[in-house]
């Protein structure tokens, strides 16, 4: 089930439009996809990496687990090891958290698959979705901009990232698909306003 923010009431009415408006800005971008360069386009070289390895760019894998809530060196004795190229056990750890969040099999290993999902845009982050390609209704390569603005709305509601797949507030979308309201996302807003 989707997990809630208690300020999101207070957003919503201020807020839902500076959301929507960079989104309807970007509908028009007249770049095409394929000529730029994904921002996660570091994590291609790291497949097959494992646990006990040093690979130069492992710690662009572990600032992007950061990023996302994976992984914390911060809250760790491993601090030091933060910005390094070592694929450590905290590393492995995280790398397992994020398979199993996924569904995918938990090796702590970066195979295809989970380099994969790590390289699907991601919500919130901006210079991804400020640079990608929109349309109304499914087309290939293209996002849809009504399934982008249902799930920012679903954040301004209140709603977190849920880990069903066919939910609105799942937390990649991808492209050439529309989606809307799933059994998730509906049975998170009614626990989050009691209904």
């Amino acid at each position: 089930m989707v997990t809630m923010n208690s300020k999101a009431i207070s957003l919503f009415s201020h807020s839902s439009s500076l959301v929507l408006l960079p989104l309807l800005s970007c509908a028009t971008s007249p770049e095409s996809h394929d000529q730029k360069k994904s921002a996660f386009e570091f994590l291609k070289h790291l497949q097959g990496c494992h646990h006990g390895e040093k690979v130069k760019g492992i710690h662009d894998l572990k600032k992007y687990l950061e990023h996302f809530g994976y992984l914390s060196y911060s809250h760790s004795k491993n601090h030091t090891h933060a910005n390094d190229d070592d694929f450590d056990e905290l590393l492995e750890s995280a790398v397992k958290t994020y398979q199993r969040n996924y569904h995918l099999n938990a090796t702590g290993t970066l195979d295809a698959q989970t380099v994969s999902k790590m390289m699907m845009p991601r919500c919130g982050v901006a210079d991804i979705i400020n640079d990608e390609q929109w349309s109304v209704g499914a087309r290939p390569g293209a996002f849809d901009l009504e399934t982008v603005a249902l799930h920012e709305i679903g954040h301004l509601l209140g709603l977190g990232h849920s880990s069903v797949e066919g939910a609105i507030m799942f937390s990649s979308i991808s492209q050439g698909v529309t989606k809307g309201l799933h059994a998730d996302d509906i049975q998170g807003i009614k626990a989050l306003y009691n209904t």
